[in-house]
């Protein structure tokens, strides 16, 4: 709709009460709304729109057409706006979020009713107490309930016929006394209905009526002398003592209400629900709906009160609330509380909503500042280190020599804490002879980063040496020859007690073994170990060969190869 298509309705509209509704170019509705003054309700929508919702300013252009209803009343009118949204869902109204992980506790519709735990609704009449937030607390009732009434868990058909014929036979909860037996008739119905009656209460809140009822049955067994039963019962009647003294109670002075609170952000809105029967909160929720357009929060709790007493099966006459509302049931008395128990409820219904809106909004903010693992590892690597940069690219030395022969050293790269194989390079080393750690690490440290200056390729965050004190300080004299001291951090790793040692430091740095950074070290060293070794075994191999059977004319690489094959040794 246009301003254009406004401005021409704009004589008609009526400063009645009634709803409205826009609706698309198909005729689906898009929108309903309710107001106490139409003409003034429907002007907003085309005023100033700077205050208005994105998707406000969205619904009105996207609509083809403007409808309304006038009504007697502001009440008639939300009568109205609650069964059309029911009936037609419309796409910007607002969505309630249902979490099917909740559970119920389910007294089915059958004869001789079983009580079981569900996640499931469905609507053939049985009965269902919830829903519960926690499954361990459905649980800690369900075997509450086993404790104090004897109740069959068997599925069977137990209609007057098939019992008469005896169809079943009684089971191992019969003889460990959790079942009376009702499928051989060895209890009737009325009995077995008087216990679902107390188990309905209980789960109600009516704990007086369920106390009486236990009490009532100890005191009819020790009359008749049955001091066993007796005994039993009151083990009961002790169980649910204890069970009712863990329930929140509020005040003696309050009997049964419902309490209702809201918060909101821009795009959800929460509403929580405190029930209380007898005195005792025996259940709390905290429903999430999704806001399209700039709803009133008075509309969001009003459309949420009848949902959820809908819910939980709520027919008390007493709602509690944080501000003044139009409800729809007319023997409902709304209360606004300024003191005393029931503002206290408020209160608390208030903080559990506040609280649930600070974890939504917590659970966000660590959403979207979530971080990978790869991010994690290295921030506990540059953590450990003290470093200033983030390690993305780590480089790791180590040399191999038996004795002299064939010194050789590795580089293996890691890049995001992750082995870059394409990168590894190995070295012959050249300007030293026998045994010389130190020398040979200075060499081909220097080597390597003056390559890589030469060619302009990116320098590391993090240089490892594998080895102590001495290696490191010959790795640092080449890093100082070609200015790089300082730009970047490099540390030796020495293999007995895996110390960490810094330039310039003689005192060894230790990382939690646990911790991940140290295992990223670990296994860089540990790969600089291996590529180096399995390089200098294929050095030694190749010279083996070269010494003893290349130095026959006429044999080279390829017939040493195929001698050694066919023989199976030199001396061979």
């Amino acid at each position: 709709m246009t301003t254009a298509d406004y401005q021409a309705m704009l004589p008609t509209l009526p400063d009645e009460p009634g709803i409205y509704k826009y609706l698309g170019e198909d005729g689906i509705i898009l929108y309903v709304g309710k107001a106490k003054n139409l003409k003034k309700r429907i002007a907003s929508y085309f005023g100033e729109k700077k205050q208005q919702y994105y998707k406000t300013r969205v619904m009105v252009r996207t609509a083809h057409r403007l409808e309304y209803t006038i009504t007697d009343s502001e009440h008639d009118a939300l009568l109205l706006e609650n069964s059309l949204i029911k009936k037609h869902q419309p796409r910007y109204n607002v969505n309630l979020k249902d979490d099917k992980s909740y559970t119920y506790i389910c007294i089915k519709k059958e004869r001789f009713p079983r009580v079981f735990f569900t996640r499931r609704v469905i609507r053939d009449g049985s009965t269902y107490f919830g829903p519960y937030t926690s499954k361990h607390r459905t649980a800690i009732v369900l075997d509450l309930i086993k404790k104090l009434f004897t109740l069959r868990t068997c599925t069977f058909n137990l209609s007057g016929e098939n019992i008469e014929a005896g169809k079943f036979k009684v089971c191992l909860e019969y003889h460990i006394k959790n079942c009376q037996g009702p499928c051989e008739g060895l209890q009737d119905e009325d009995d077995y209905l008087d216990q679902v009656a107390q188990i309905k209460n209980m789960l109600s809140g009516n704990f007086a009526e369920v106390k009486r009822h236990l009490q009532k049955e100890l005191d009819d067994h020790v009359n008749r002398l049955e001091f066993e039963m007796a005994h039993q019962v009151k083990i009961k009647l002790e169980a649910f003592e204890d069970y009712q003294s863990k329930s929140v109670v509020v005040s003696p002075s309050i009997r049964d209400v419902d309490v209702f609170s809201i918060a909101s952000n821009e795009k959800s809105a929460y509403v929580n629900y405190l029930k209380v029967i007898n005195g005792a909160i025996i259940n709390t929720y905290t429903q999430e709906m999704t806001k399209n357009l700039d709803e009133d929060p008075e509309d969001l709790l009003v459309y949420t009160i009848e949902y959820l007493r809908e819910k939980f099966n709520s027919i008390t006459t007493e709602v509690i609330v944080p501000f003044p509302i139009t409800y729809l049931e007319e023997n409902v008395k709304i209360i606004v509380p300024q003191r005393g128990d029931k503002k206290k409820l408020l209160e608390m219904s208030l903080k559990n909503v506040d609280y649930f809106l600070l974890q939504k909004r917590q659970q966000a903010a660590s959403h979207t500042k979530k971080i990978t693992s790869t991010e994690r590892v290295l921030t506990a690597l540059r953590d450990a280190l003290h470093m200033q940069e983030m390690p993305l690219h780590l480089e790791c030395f180590d040399n191999s020599n038996i004795q002299g022969s064939h010194p050789v050293s590795s580089c293996v790269v890691f890049k995001n804490a992750k082995p870059a194989k394409a990168d590894y390079r190995h070295y012959h080393v050249k300007t030293v002879e026998g045994p010389n750690d130190f020398a040979s690490m200075q060499e081909v440290v220097y080597r390597r980063y003056k390559r890589l200056l030469e060619e302009e390729a990116p320098l590391p965050q993090l240089i490892i040496i594998d080895g102590g004190k001495g290696q490191l300080s010959a790795a640092v004299e080449s890093l100082k020859k070609l200015d790089l001291y300082g730009k970047m951090t490099i540390v030796g790793i020495a293999k007995r007690l895996e110390e960490i040692y810094f330039p310039e430091d003689p005192l060894p740095l230790y990382i939690n073994k646990k911790s991940e950074g140290l295992k990223v070290i670990q296994q860089a060293r540990n790969e600089a170990h291996r590529f180096a070794i399995t390089f200098h075994r294929n050095l030694r191999s190749k010279s083996f060969l070269k010494s003893e059977l290349t130095e026959i004319p006429g044999v080279g690489d390829k017939t040493a190869q195929k001698l050694l094959k066919h023989f199976g040794s030199v001396k061979k």
